[in-house]
């Protein structure tokens, strides 16, 4: 599959098939391609928690946050959860801020997963007290975020931002999730060619 392909079909997916749950050496060779990204002054503060188990994902999913403009929603139902979970830690001990590093190490686990065939959603509204005693996380790391993998079953459309420039995704009568995107001529500030 081609890179611009790939980046396309790396929607945020909220909705997976339980059946077919994610192995944990999948979440931790996702982790091992994302430890290769690049790192602020190379110090690599990101630690990370895999969890492929049934009964702790299940403890985990009730402190995560779904959709905020999908405000008659709230979450996956059971058959639809994700059944895999990474999340991305802050250690202390490293550093302060983790920069821009977690962005970079979410993206490129969610690239990962899709050329495996999964999907997922980075999550970044999380009830970070309860997850640290859920997963047992020491005092000297921060929860960033959590990565939600599954199967997908649902179907991500890309749509032209509307004229009244509203970004809110929706769900569509067809059960479809549709996301507005601006244009690449809208994002283009400038543009100075080779020869100019």
């Amino acid at each position: 599959m081609n890179f611009k392909k790939l980046v396309a079909q790396n929607r945020t997916r909220r909705k997976f098939d339980e059946s077919r749950p994610v192995d944990v050496k999948i979440l931790t060779e996702l982790v091992d391609i994302a430890r290769f990204a690049p790192s602020g002054m190379n110090r690599q503060p990101l630690k990370f928690v895999v969890c492929a188990n049934a009964v702790r994902c299940g403890e985990v999913f009730p402190l995560l946050g779904w959709a905020g403009y999908l405000k008659d929603w709230s979450g996956p139902a059971s058959g639809e959860r994700p059944t895999g979970y990474i999340v991305i830690l802050l250690d202390k001990d490293i550093a302060d801020t983790p920069g821009c590093d977690h962005g970079i190490v979410s993206q490129t686990i969610m690239l990962g997963a899709v050329e495996k065939g999964y999907g997922g959603c980075i999550i970044g509204t999380v009830n970070r007290k309860k997850l640290v005693k859920v997963l047992d996380i020491p005092d000297n790391l921060e929860v960033l975020l959590v990565l939600a993998l599954g199967v997908p079953v649902e179907d991500v459309v890309i749509e032209p931002l509307p004229t009244d420039g509203k970004i809110e995704y929706w769900r569509g009568m067809d059960g479809k999730h549709h996301v507005p995107k601006r244009s690449l001529d809208e994002l283009l500030v400038a543009c100075y060619p080779e020869n100019e």
